[in-house]
């Protein structure tokens, strides 16, 4: 028996000895240690597990078995774990996908409509060894990131125990006395500001010129999106070849949205930075982009008791590769489509998230080979869809005429894309690529 299986039968022996009885009764064709322990490890024991943001820990039987009602009605109504694209329409292979397949799902109804049966200890999977206290979440997932080179504080914030939302902006020096180009990237809110820190956005301020950006790509002011914390973004990996550019004499800019708990806390929120060799520079820069922020901006109007449709159109100037999807509405926010307008007017949806949850800010990040390659002239069309009705039951005030604001009960619409801007000869190659496979792929 290996250590792990060791483990897992230690901390199961217990119970299970008390729960033989009935097994043996009533033997189940699903188990929790053979076919329900596999997918919490994978999809909910990364937020369901102590010291982590969920409200219980599913790491155990004993842990679990108590909410087996709860996780059913969850599970099977798609509510957890938090993948709220549509499988049905677009783009279907994503990195970062922690969702449930049809038969999972099916798994977890039986497994709780036979009685959430424990089954044989020895088919249990050896337990993860989750990291304990404040970790950074990518260097968590991705072993080989290790901690990061550079990590910038902001400066503290007390948030009283009640009071109004409050929005705390310091700007703080990188420290950086020449350029280097970012691999990954994370915002972490300390352990104990957790409560309070309803998002944290950092924004790069640095001087820059023409020739730091690819061309036709405009040149933004100083105060660019960096990355951001919110709960169900883990952070940014940048793809091979790819990176941010971080200038020397830089800063960044927080802006930190803290709300009131019943109690005094202090934050002092960490952007952690990995950094590439000095000596290496990435093929391609990775552009951030808030897709849609400005039309949202100008033209965002939710009248009382209304569903409302807003579009927002954004040129690719250039060939490019779109590298995740990430809609960002609030509390009224209904559902988001993103879909590609090609020079040839053909238009392809490229995904649509058709149950926005304001509590669960995901971020879809596509794979090498799913990641949409769009030729120069493509708009990228974005279409928002607002419930301000009573039928909402997030809905504060059905009552009320909304528009854009920063605040929770205000409203927004844009989608947080990473953008890398293609050669016209990487473009063709990537395109013919791309044909050659799904030639192969009808074929077979």
């Amino acid at each position: 028996m290996t250590t792990g299986r060791k483990i897992a039968v230690a901390a199961f022996g217990t119970l299970a000895a008390a729960a033989a009885p009935a097994l043996a009764q009533a033997p189940a064709d699903v188990t929790f240690a053979r076919d329900v322990a596999p997918i919490l490890q994978r999809s909910c024991q990364g937020c369901h597990r102590t010291g982590s943001m969920a409200p219980m820990s599913l790491v155990t039987y004993q842990e679990v078995r108590p909410w087996a009602r709860s996780i059913r009605e969850k599970v099977a109504n798609r509510v957890m774990p938090p993948w709220h694209i549509d499988k049905t329409v677009g783009i279907r292979e994503f990195a970062n996908d922690i969702s449930l397949s049809d038969a999972e799902v099916d798994a977890v109804v039986r497994w709780v409509d036979a009685g959430a049966p424990l089954g044989d200890p020895e088919d249990m999977p050896p337990p993860i060894d989750w990291p304990a206290g404040d970790i950074w979440r990518l260097a968590d997932k991705y072993t080989e990131l290790g901690e990061p080179d550079l990590v910038i504080r902001s400066t503290p914030w007390t948030q009283a125990a009640e009071g109004q939302d409050q929005w705390y902006q310091p700007i703080v020096e990188t420290g950086l006395t020449e350029d280097r180009w970012v691999k990954a990237l994370e915002v972490r809110p300390s352990l104990p500001g957790r409560p309070i820190v309803h998002h944290a956005v950092t924004y790069l301020l640095q001087e820059e010129s023409p020739e730091d950006f690819d061309a036709a790509v405009e040149v933004p002011g100083t105060g660019s999106y960096f990355t951001e914390y919110a709960v169900g973004k883990a952070g940014d990996v940048f793809r091979e070849g790819t990176g941010k550019l971080l200038k020397a004499g830089s800063r960044v800019r927080f802006d930190l949205h803290y709300h009131s708990v019943g109690e005094e806390i202090s934050d002092s929120t960490e952007l952690g930075i990995w950094l590439y060799p000095r000596d290496y520079s990435p093929k391609y820069r990775v552009y951030a982009q808030a897709m849609g922020v400005r039309q949202a901006m100008r033209t965002l109007d939710i009248p009382p008791g209304a569903v409302t449709e807003h579009e927002a159109f954004i040129p690719l100037r250039l060939p490019a590769r779109l590298e995740n999807f990430q809609p960002h509405m609030h509390i009224r926010g209904k559902a988001m489509a993103m879909e590609a307008i090609y020079p040839d007017g053909r238009v392809e949806m490229l995904n649509y998230v058709g149950n926005f949850d304001f509590n669960w800010h995901v971020n879809y990040v596509y794979t090498d080979d799913s990641a949409p390659v769009l030729p120069a002239g493509t708009i990228i069309k974005l279409t928002a869809w607002h419930d301000n009705s009573s039928a909402n039951r997030a809905n504060p005030d059905p009552t009320q005429w909304v528009g854009w604001g920063q605040r929770s009960y205000d409203d927004m619409y844009h989608a947080h894309v990473n953008v890398v801007y293609l050669t016209d000869e990487d473009y063709e190659q990537i395109s013919a690529e791309r044909a050659a496979a799904r030639t192969t792929n009808d074929d077979d």
